[in-house]
């Protein structure tokens, strides 16, 4: 079973969220999760709000629009 945990664990690592993770992430997020994994989530954002981690879904909107 994947955890919200896992995947994030995994974008902060690398630094990037893939479109596919992003859409695990939702998906996982609308099942019952424990509280480490929303923290997990939030940490997430945090990082993503500060630039640490990199959204590809933003990056195919912007590359769209140019």
């Amino acid at each position: 079973m994947i955890l919200i945990r896992d995947v994030v664990q995994q974008a902060l690592t690398t630094g990037y969220l893939t479109v596919e993770a992003e859409n695990l992430l939702r998906q996982l997020l609308c099942q019952k999760y424990e509280s480490e994994d929303l923290n997990a989530f939030l940490k997430l954002q945090l990082a993503a709000m500060a630039g640490y981690v990199k959204q590809e879904s933003r990056e195919l909107v912007q590359a769209s629009s140019s």
